[in-house]
């Protein structure tokens, strides 16, 4: 029997989908990475704001239509979410993402069904036989759910409250990937910087950060996602004295308005944010900061747009993405405005959202000049055939979002570690020569 798994959504749905692969092969399922060969189909969705669930929606009923012979089967997020309420006749099972643990019972035809309403910390897994990304990349799990109750955002209701690893289960994984010939390990988490707060005390990020840069083997940390309110003591001092852990911060600071911030339940504002900011490149000169921002939001107006322009113009992100505001229902913010007054806003939050990537995009090209003329290390995704040439990404290049570097050269494949001197920019992307 074949599975084909289509993961959406972020990081984290990636990781889960590589566990649901796990149980496949272990329940003597082969993995197939063509949908119409499959025997069964599992979509792991994503339900975090609309054009999410409606990416999901679209991408089950392709995937059905493609191949309806296979048992086609609805998991992740949006499953969780809205799984109970579904009228959903075409998917064969619809599985939550509490327990995957229980995924065999839904593989293997003993529930349509199956919603799981708590975790089982006892059956947690850090043995994945199937990586998703490219070779010498992967993505390490350290928590799930958060405490944060930001008032826009869904994931409390989807994922629960925040739920450390236990620390040795995260060493013991990366152990694993290092082993397994894993250059780049993504520290992944909806907050990095709460792990370990559901224990009682302050944040242990910094703690588990140090014992996994002390770990050994040829490899780097990349960390993504560390909420700005509550960004964790020490960690900018321990990125600098460590080699092994990327100067590379996705801090998503979503707005720069006082009065939004609060209304998002979040407590900082634009003097504190760019002193954060000052403070890790200060420590970091080749600092490597990413951020998002949401337009769109409950009470924004005009004033607090022109805010947020210029926090980006003095905070100089090398990458930002931007996204429009999502009324969620059981979130707090859904009750702020009324959907007819929100349409109204998002068609106005559009047009701010191009006019703030236009002074993005021309940040990101004024920094990406720096890199021009010196030599870094790239991981290789791909090899053009055919030509001597390979896509590869530097340190300043999260897989996935951000830009990619061309590199030129013979004999490279993919998941092999070069040295590349940079030589020019060419739009968000860099050009550089492989140095023998």
């Amino acid at each position: 029997m074949r599975i084909y798994i289509e993961s959406l959504g972020c990081a984290k749905n990636q990781v889960d989908s590589e566990i649901l692969l796990t149980y496949a092969l272990e329940n003597g399922y082969e993995r197939t990475e063509n949908a119409e060969d499959a025997d069964v189909i599992v979509v792991n969705t994503c339900g975090f704001i609309e054009s999410a669930k409606e990416e999901s929606i679209n991408t089950f009923f392709s995937l059905h239509e493609l191949n309806p012979k296979a048992r086609i089967i609805m998991a992740g997020c949006l499953a969780e979410r809205y799984g109970r309420d579904m009228d959903l006749k075409e998917a064969d099972a619809i599985f939550g993402n509490k327990d995957l643990s229980l995924f065999p019972e839904v593989l293997n035809g003993k529930e349509k069904l199956l919603i799981p309403s708590e975790p089982n910390e006892s059956v947690e897994r850090d043995d994945r036989k199937v990586l998703l990304g490219y070779p010498g990349s992967a993505y390490l799990k350290i928590s799930e759910g958060c405490n944060h109750r930001c008032s826009y955002c869904a994931i409390p209701v989807i994922r629960g409250d925040l739920r450390s690893r236990p620390m040795d289960k995260v060493l013991a994984e990366a152990k694993r990937l290092i082993e397994s010939g894993v250059y780049e390990i993504n520290v992944v988490a909806q907050d990095l910087g709460a792990y370990g707060t559901d224990y009682g005390g302050p944040s242990r990020f910094v703690e588990l950060m140090d014992k996994l840069s002390s770990l050994e083997g040829n490899f780097v940390l990349r960390m993504l996602y560390i909420h700005p309110d509550t960004f964790p003591e020490g960690l900018i001092e321990l990125a600098a004295e460590r080699k092994k852990i990327l100067p590379y911060f996705d801090i998503p600071f979503q707005h720069a308005d006082e009065k939004v911030l609060r209304l998002m339940k979040r407590t900082g504002n634009r003097e504190k944010y760019l002193a954060l900011l000052e403070r890790i490149r200060k420590a970091l000169p080749d600092a490597v900061i990413r951020t998002t921002i949401m337009l769109g939001f409950p009470e924004e107006d005009r004033k607090a747009f022109d805010e947020v322009k210029r926090f980006v113009e003095e905070a100089r992100f090398d990458w930002m993405g931007s996204f429009l505001y999502s009324r969620e229902e059981d979130t707090p913010a859904f009750d702020m405005r009324g959907e007819e007054e929100h349409e109204k806003a998002q068609a106005k939050a559009k047009r701010w959202q191009k006019e703030l990537e236009k002074i993005q995009e021309r940040i990101t090209s004024e920094n990406l000049n720096r890199f021009v003329g010196h030599e870094y290390t790239a991981l290789v995704e791909d090899r053009i055939e055919g030509e001597d040439l390979a896509i590869g990404r530097i340190y300043s290049e999260a897989p996935d979002v951000d830009g990619l570097t061309v590199i030129m050269g013979r004999g490279m494949k993919s998941g092999d570690v070069v040295r590349v001197g940079i030589t020019r920019v060419r739009g968000i992307d860099l050009e550089g020569v492989k140095i023998d």
